[in-house]
């Protein structure tokens, strides 16, 4: 490989924002703070280690993953409730928000809609920060881990529970259906408590032990009526491994909060996106 003469200025081309937000709609942090001050507890799941659950949220309705035993990381798919085609996009979520979402940025739709499907409104590890390896939490880089990478990978071994196999079971479970039919519908997830990050040298998509202890947790407000998914995923806290049996799990806790209907006054869903779909035919 010849290096041209000109390379180090090549490489000093100053990075551009690929989407700048200064004119995202933003969301109504301190309207959703008020509501936060009224919540009522309506209903909760539990998660349980190397497991996922299915669970409904009503528009405008809060819901929290927390730490109840142990650290744990989980994978969440969010869909709409009405459509379940309309899913969390989390390639556009990180091109919006940067590799890691915290309080007051959203987690975004699918195409055509591409909307908000909820907003982070308290996140207990917001303090974390980004770390001398450039890892942070609570990702939407990884996808989720799978039995095909994972068959892949082990010379042939077939290990069935790992997040994508975990979100298939439960979301066929919740919808009545066939695994076949409910796999195509698990997407690319929000990998909640994860610290994660890439390293400088190779670019390689890392985990490290993530930092959540009992008692932490991130907070949501549902923008539209959603049907969430979340895994209790194999890796733990995923200081080591995952899709792996041998590693330490614990369950997680999911719950679900209104708030008084007063404390919302002039909040509506976010619609769809206005995109008039011709593409230029």
């Amino acid at each position: 490989m010849t290096r041209p003469a000109d390379a180090d200025a090549r490489r000093a081309a100053a990075p551009v924002i690929c989407y700048p937000v200064d004119t995202l709609p933003a969301p109504d942090m301190a309207l959703y703070s008020a509501a936060r001050d009224t919540l009522v507890k309506t209903g909760e799941v539990t998660v349980p280690p190397r497991e996922a659950r299915t669970f409904s949220v009503p528009a405008g309705h809060f819901f929290r993953i927390n730490s109840v035993q142990g650290a744990q990381v989980g994978d969440l798919n969010l869909h709409n409730a009405h459509d379940l085609s309309e899913r969390f996009y989390s390639g556009k979520t990180r091109a919006l928000h940067g590799t890691h979402i915290t309080t007051g940025e959203r987690m975004w739709s699918s195409f055509p809609h591409l909307r908000p499907m909820a907003t982070v409104t308290h996140d207990t590890l917001g303090w974390y920060g980004i770390d001398d390896f450039g890892g942070s939490v609570h990702d939407v880089i990884g996808t989720r881990c799978d039995p095909y990478t994972h068959t892949l990978l082990s010379d042939g071994d077939h290990y069935h529970h790992c997040c994508h196999s975990n979100l298939t079971r439960s979301l066929a479970g919740y919808m009545g259906v066939s695994l076949n039919e409910a796999e195509p519908l698990v997407h690319d997830v929000l990998n909640v408590f994860m610290c994660t990050g890439f390293t400088r040298d190779t670019g390689q998509y890392f985990m490290k032990a993530s930092p959540v202890r009992p008692g932490d947790y991130l907070e949501f407000i549902a923008e539209i009526d959603l049907i969430g998914n979340l895994s209790a995923c194999p890796g733990g806290d995923c200081s080591s491994e995952h899709s792996s049996d041998a590693t330490a799990c614990h369950p997680l806790l999911v719950e679900i909060y209104a708030p008084a209907r007063s404390s919302l006054t002039g909040w509506t869903s976010p619609v769809s996106n206005s995109y008039d779909r011709s593409h230029g035919a």
